[in-house]
């Protein structure tokens, strides 16, 4: 199997063909989007990354977004916080009459009101807090800290392995348990989306299995709607509805996670085929 630089594989996914028309990505969601980014260019500073992404997922859907290293992917998600710098387009959700703009919200807004949520990568929890302690920070935006521990317990009745440790300190959890605990503690304000960067890293297989069943179960049990970046790009594409290939900040490729998979082009650039 050829080995491809990262530079080599950002300059041949740059020529992948595919459909990626307004029409086109509002069919992959059903006509009925929840999440859109219209037109998004975003970035940091005076430093545009994102140039002009557009991107819809209906309610209760699951979208993934791969491509090579540098391609904008976290940026995607750092620009509907509100962690990045918009300079253009709009990010809008909602459905019908109740539909609204939420580019400019702060990131305690976004949490607050528009009920979008961030699972950070690895390494966000207080190593130094207990389990119970790190999920109270979670509700730091309920209104007193009697709520806060309230929707933790809701919490500790679905994870009983996160129960069962809810006064050791964060530091001595495994891997896939902080892993289930950063992800826990996103789910004390209830979202609707999650934004999840990069759930598989730093994991061994069973606990990336772990955590895949559990943002599977938030997505068909519980309804969320989940916005990925995942460098296991395989996985991510089992996992999700919807795939999008972004490439030097723009969308080269979009699909159902099934037909990704199954598209030569995208097996040999990121799936080891």
């Amino acid at each position: 199997m050829e080995v491809l630089s990262v530079d080599e594989v950002a300059r041949q996914a740059s020529q992948l063909a595919g459909e990626a028309s307004q029409e086109r990505l509002l069919a992959l969601a059903g006509d009925d989007p929840f999440l859109s980014l219209t037109g998004l260019r975003a970035g940091y500073g005076g430093m545009e990354i994102l140039h002009g992404v557009t991107l819809h997922a209906a309610r209760g859907q699951s979208l993934c977004l791969i491509g090579p290293n540098g391609a904008g992917k976290s940026t995607v998600l750092h620009a509907i916080y509100g962690f990045a710098r918009v300079f253009d387009g709009a990010i809008s959700l909602g459905a019908g009459r109740e539909r609204s703009d939420v580019t400019r919200l702060s990131p305690d807004r976004k949490l607050r009101d528009a009920r979008i949520a961030y699972i950070l990568q690895d390494k966000s929890v207080f190593p130094d807090m207990t389990v119970e302690e790190n999920l109270l920070m979670g509700g730091y935006l309920l209104g007193t800290r009697a709520e806060a521990r309230r929707a933790a317990e809701r919490v500790f009745e679905r994870h009983a392995r996160l129960a069962a440790r809810r006064r050791h300190k964060a530091r001595v959890l495994s891997g896939g348990e902080r892993r289930l605990l950063e992800i826990s503690r996103a789910l004390v304000m209830d979202p609707e989306v999650l934004l999840v960067d990069e759930p598989s890293i730093g994991l061994e297989p069973r606990f990336i299995d772990m955590v895949f069943e559990l943002l599977h179960e938030l997505q068909h049990r519980d309804g969320k709607t989940i916005l990925m970046v995942e460098q296991n790009a395989k996985k991510g594409l089992e996992f999700a509805d919807l795939g999008y290939v972004l490439v030097a900040g723009e969308v080269a490729l979009a699909g159902s996670g099934r037909e990704l998979l199954a598209n030569p082009d995208v097996e040999r650039l990121f799936l080891g085929g």
